[in-house]
């Protein structure tokens, strides 16, 4: 952070730049909060960092944005294929929808509400631990106006992220199958299913029309098991790769406590996308391959695996080992933001969004032990 852009947090009410949006978007009321301060590509924000270090604080500032989009999409599924209670409040269900989802696995709206639980248990937390070392926290309600689903079980509220208009990686189905492949040390990775890099499509019912026919909402339904395992092996890698950067032992401790809870659902997730019945949809022509067959199938591709098949680690001259890949920490966050963007997740969000959660990003990188 340069001279120019360190300001105190108690003090300084410079007023936004044009088409800024204010950092009190983006912090908690941890302490006085400078209330001008833009977040524009090439502004380099000042940030209460309390007693920790400037890179500790901006690690844990960026899980806990992460944390709040992940709940914001998991809140969408809740409401409509999972459990709504007290723990998880909000939306009533949707039959159709919950009734498909339950046949990749009977207890899958356990599964989702608990995901759900999680990860806004993640954010409140980090949250509350920024706040209780003195450094600013991370709220992104300013940015909740995207559109909502308008199928019944869904809230008619605004959104942060979009599940409406995915375009999704589904190479990690590969990744976690191949055998001495690492992407660390630069390999690559076909899809499991290449149309969902074609187009954008939906991972919950955009409206009642989407729940029929039969095989648009089931393709509908694959889109979001694979989105789950998708989102959740994002935060697999995210974890290890940041802890790489933390200085402090209890900050440590935090980011390596919550981490595996991420590996976790990703596990669970990885094996009901396996589950995918092939399908294609007669409304936008998304194909679901049989997941059993050539190029796929055999003894490394059999849908039921869900262990990371032992690969490359660290040197190829090591032997193979079973770990979570990638786990490179260059460029950590600033990957991690580029690839839900690339998803289609902030479609329709403002500039000013974008360009703050790059500013996040950046600090989390710039970290050093």
């Amino acid at each position: 952070m340069n001279a120019e852009s360190v300001e105190s947090s108690a003090t300084v009410t410079r007023a936004p730049q044009a088409g800024a949006t204010s950092r009190r978007a983006f912090l908690g009321s941890a302490g006085a909060v400078a209330l001008g301060a833009g977040m524009l590509t090439g502004v380099s924000d000042a940030f209460g960092k309390g007693d920790l270090t400037e890179g500790d604080a901006a690690i844990l500032r960026f899980l806990s944005a992460a944390e709040i989009l992940e709940t914001d999409l998991w809140q969408q599924y809740n409401e409509l294929c999972g459990i709504q209670d007290a723990a998880v409040p909000g939306g009533s269900g949707n039959p159709a929808f919950a009734k498909i989802m339950a046949t990749f696995d009977g207890d899958m709206a356990q599964y989702v509400h608990d995901n759900t639980h999680d990860e806004m248990t993640h954010f409140t937390f980090l949250n509350g631990y920024l706040k209780s070392r003195g450094a600013d926290a991370v709220n992104l309600d300013a940015f909740r106006k995207l559109p909502s689903s308008t199928a019944k079980g869904a809230q008619k509220i605004g959104r942060l992220t979009n599940l409406m208009q995915l375009t999704m990686d589904t190479s990690w189905y590969t990744r976690y199958r191949a055998s001495r492949k690492n992407p660390d040390l630069g390999a690559t990775f076909p899809p499991a299913v290449p149309g969902l890099l074609k187009g954008e499509f939906p991972a919950i019912p955009r409206s009642d029309a989407d729940l029929k026919p039969a095989k648009h909402l089931q393709a509908i339904a694959n889109t979001a098991a694979f989105h789950f395992a998708t989102i959740e092996q994002g935060g697999t890698s995210l974890y290890p790769s940041l802890a790489q950067r933390v200085k402090d032992p209890e900050v440590l401790k935090v980011v390596l406590s919550i981490g595996p809870t991420e590996t976790m659902h990703f596990q669970t997730w990885s094996d009901l996308a396996g589950d995918s019945p092939p399908v294609k949809d007669p409304t936008n022509g998304l194909s679901f391959p049989d997941l059993n067959k050539p190029p796929f199938g055999g003894p490394n591709y059999q849908t039921n695996l869900i262990m990371p098949h032992p690969t490359t680690f660290l040197r190829p001259d090591l032997p193979v080992c079973s770990v979570i890949r990638p786990t490179n920490t260059k460029g950590a966050a600033m990957g991690a933001a580029t690839f839900l963007t690339a998803m289609g997740l902030f479609k329709g969000q403002p500039p000013a969004f974008f360009a703050a959660l790059k500013t996040l990003a950046r600090q989390a990188d710039a970290a050093r032990r």
